[in-house]
């Protein structure tokens, strides 16, 4: 059973992202994964800063979430797009989950050989297309395999019913190809 580990790049409460996160989790374990969904809210961290890194090392936090990414499979980032890249939030929890902590632990080992999906939502037409871009390339360059495939929700504040569901079967449609790729390519490679 493929390990998933879902994260959001938005902890305001009512994100659409962190919606569109929950409907992927819940597709993602009907399709028999075991799944994490992270709340952003319970790793708090400060700006990545080198200095702090080597007075303290890896704040709790940090630890905490890189753990979690060492133990999955496959990681799910779901985040939104702030001007036309990727939010700060989702760039400084790659930085610090990035960071090697002892001489025996191998570079990247929260991310290489791990693979990734990609989704998005956002007010915009686009629906946050350009801040994958930018993922995808910080992904690949961590050494994670990105799933081909990835959805961008556009006009994402009239997209949610007042459950959190999505109202377009199509949109629905798309985020289940992005999930059910991730769990395929997952149990290939971690079988």
């Amino acid at each position: 059973m493929p390990k998933i580990l879902i994260l959001p790049g938005s902890a305001r409460r009512a994100s659409y992202n962190r919606k569109l996160a929950a409907i992927a989790a819940g597709i993602a374990r009907d399709l028999g994964a075991e799944v994490e969904l992270i709340d952003p809210i319970d790793f708090p961290l400060p700006l990545f800063d080198q200095e702090l890194e080597e007075s303290g090392g890896l704040p709790g936090p940090a630890k905490a979430l890189k753990a979690r990414f060492i133990a999955a499979n496959a990681i799910l980032f779901v985040s939104p797009e702030y001007n036309s890249s990727i939010t700060p939030l989702m760039k400084n929890y790659i930085d610090w989950i990035s960071r090697t902590e002892s001489a025996d632990e191998p570079p990247l080992a929260a991310f290489s050989g791990k693979v990734a999906a990609l989704l998005s939502a956002s007010p915009g037409a686009l629906g946050g297309l350009r801040s994958l871009v930018h993922l995808r390339s910080i992904l690949g360059n961590l050494g994670m395999l990105v799933a081909p495939g990835q959805f961008a929700l556009g006009s994402a504040g009239d997209q949610f019913t007042d459950t959190g569901d999505l109202k377009n079967p199509a949109a629905l449609k798309s985020v289940h190809g992005v999930v059910s790729k991730l769990v395929e390519m997952t149990a290939k490679i971690h079988a």
